[in-house]
């Protein structure tokens, strides 16, 4: 008997806050949600259900019982992940709580699916205390092949990422930190390619000392890059300050080879690269005092930190994380070939060789149509899940971390 369809579709609803007679496309989507479980096995007769449930499942229950590593073969963990929130840091809109957050796992989902062949299952989490979202993570993780953790707020996602990839062994990944990371290096390093400098002659900028920006800072040291600055609100992430949480102290160690102190505005002095995952608008006087042939990547959403009209007129390489503008800093062109490399060689982590891979891999998708409008693919550009994905899985048989 056909399943009955419990919330159907249907363009004849009254969208929240709007006249009946109003039509809203977006909430048409959203109508019952943007996804469902499929099964892959057929349950035609009482042959396929005695295959597909009792009696025949005993036997691949108990085979798993005696050789734990069977449930990657036997089941769908190794190429399903969890999607894991609080709803502390959703998007642009902040602490909406986790079921507003809903939607957006949804659509991370549907993203994992779509552009990487990884299923996916939204979990949001109704706590925000940090023992309590790893203790429930951990008991969870049985299920699944990889954890995606999104939009966690500043710094618990910090804490709460690095005790979970010490409890388990699978991969943990909080993409708002380095699905953001490896796109934005892939980028840079096709702009500096672009314009004939190497990462090692870029001194850089980074407005927003959170999730992204923390990241972003690790992994352009990690690559190589002259020098890079973090600032928050206070301006410069400097050794001198003594108002700096645990994590910013750590940033300070290893940026600012420069010894800068003040404010954004004084980073930006001269600099090669300015990007900005922080929000606000940087005074435009800020950005014509930048180094000539300067990079400037305004990553916020939906009003980047500079607009890209003004960017146009001092920088030779702008990029944003809009859709309508070239040169689009997404997430969507790491998170599901990185996941699906880990998942292919049943990767115990993600590490920093394999976000340097893929960052790479990605780069070299548009290395021989390099210009000012095209530092980066198109999230739409069929190459970038292959090559991140092999990419992915050499960096991590390379490292030791694959199983197979």
């Amino acid at each position: 008997m056909a399943a009955e369809i419990v919330n159907p579709r249907s363009e004849s609803f009254s969208t929240p806050s709007q006249d009946e007679d109003t039509f809203d496309p977006v909430f048409a989507l959203h109508r019952g949600g943007k996804m469902a479980v499929q099964a892959t096995v057929p349950v035609r007769d009482r042959d396929d259900l005695s295959l597909a449930y009792t009696p025949g499942v005993a036997k691949v229950c108990s085979a798993i019982a005696e050789k734990p590593e069977l449930v990657h073969d036997y089941t769908w963990k190794s190429q399903v992940v969890a999607v894991v929130t609080d709803g502390t840091a959703v998007l642009g809109l902040g602490d909406i709580g986790p079921e507003a957050s809903l939607p957006v796992m949804e659509g991370k989902a549907i993203l994992f699916k779509q552009f990487g062949g990884v299923d996916a299952v939204p979990i949001a989490l109704a706590t925000t205390d940090t023992d309590e979202i790893i203790e429930t993570v951990v008991r969870l993780a049985p299920s699944f092949g990889g954890v995606n953790l999104e939009d966690i707020s500043a710094p618990r996602c910090f804490e709460i990422e690095r005790r979970l990839q010490e409890q388990l062994d699978i991969p943990v990944f909080h993409d708002d930190q380095h699905g953001t990371a490896v796109v934005t290096l892939a980028a840079l390093r096709n702009a500096a390619t672009l314009t004939g400098r190497s990462l090692g002659q870029l001194r850089a900028v980074i407005s927003g000392a959170g999730a992204a920006g923390v990241a972003i800072a690790k992994i352009l040291i990690e690559a190589g890059i002259g020098d890079v600055a973090v600032c928050d609100r206070k301006g410069i992430v400097s050794a001198d300050r003594e108002d700096l949480t645990e994590i910013k102290r750590e940033v300070a160690g290893f940026t600012n080879k420069a010894g800068l102190t003040g404010s954004l505005e004084t980073a930006m002095s001269g600099a090669d690269v300015f990007i900005g995952v922080s929000g606000g608008t940087v005074p435009e006087p800020a950005v014509a005092s930048m180094a000539e042939g300067s990079f400037i990547f305004a990553m916020a959403n939906p009003n980047p930190e500079i607009h890209p009209t003004v960017a146009a007129k001092y920088a030779a390489v702008v990029a944003t994380g809009r859709s309508d503008f070239p040169n689009q800093i997404n997430n969507v062109l790491a998170f599901p070939g990185i996941f699906a490399g880990a998942l292919q060689v049943r990767a115990s982590r993600v590490t920093e060789g394999m976000k340097l891979a893929a960052a790479e891999a990605l780069a070299a998708v548009v290395a021989d149509e390099l210009s000012a409008d095209c530092v980066i693919p198109s999230p739409f550009d069929e190459r970038v899940a292959p090559a991140v994905t092999a990419a992915v899985a050499a960096a991590a048989r390379a490292e030791g971390v694959a199983r197979r």
